[in-house]
Parts: C-alpha cells; structure tokens; sequence
C-alpha cells in the first residue's frame, strides 16, 4: 500500500508531516530520519484504530484484510 504524505519544514526546525487520507493523522521530527520513522509508526497507530463494527443483515460478515 502507498499513501502519499505532506512534509512540511518546521519554523522552529526540524519537520513535520501529515497524511491527507488519513484525517488528524501527522507527526513531526528533528531530523528528516526520525520524521519517516515517526511517520510509520503514526499511520500504523492511525490506521489500528478500533472503530464501532458495523450492523451487518443476516446474509452480511464482517471480515478483515491485511494490506
């Protein structure tokens, strides 16, 4: 899977970024390393999130995948 990302350049220095398809999904870093693993690791976190399961009819299932 590849999900594009925005990296910012901080005022203060250093970086941060977000991900525009993951909504409140961004995280910063010192250095532009530190900024990429930041980043797996806060979509991994973004993306683990429990939601509510959706109701499902008696014909329907709820399954999941690993992409």
């Amino acid at each position: 899977m590849k999900i594009k990302t925005i990296i910012h350049e901080a005022d203060e220095g250093g970086f941060w970024a977000e991900v525009p398809s993951i909504p409140g999904c961004a995280t910063q870093g010192e250095t532009f390393e530190e900024l990429l693993s930041n980043l797996y690791e806060a979509i991994e976190g973004c993306l683990s999130v429990d939601i509510k399961s959706p109701e499902t009819g008696d014909n329907s299932r709820v399954i999941e995948i690993a992409v």
